[in-house]
């Protein structure tokens, strides 16, 4: 049977998975809200 406990004490995290998080989080990454955001100022900005 598995010894969680003994298991987690050997556990080390990756390297690749930090450096990937810095990677991921220090770009600006534009998702569906802020587009429809643009959007929308687009239209008011246009109506005016």
């Amino acid at each position: 049977m598995i010894d969680f406990e003994e298991e987690l004490k050997k556990f080390h995290p990756s390297l690749e998975v930090e450096n990937a998080e810095e990677a991921i989080f220090g770009q600006d990454l534009t998702d569906m809200a802020d587009l429809l955001i643009k959007m929308v100022e687009k239209t008011k900005k246009e109506e005016e």
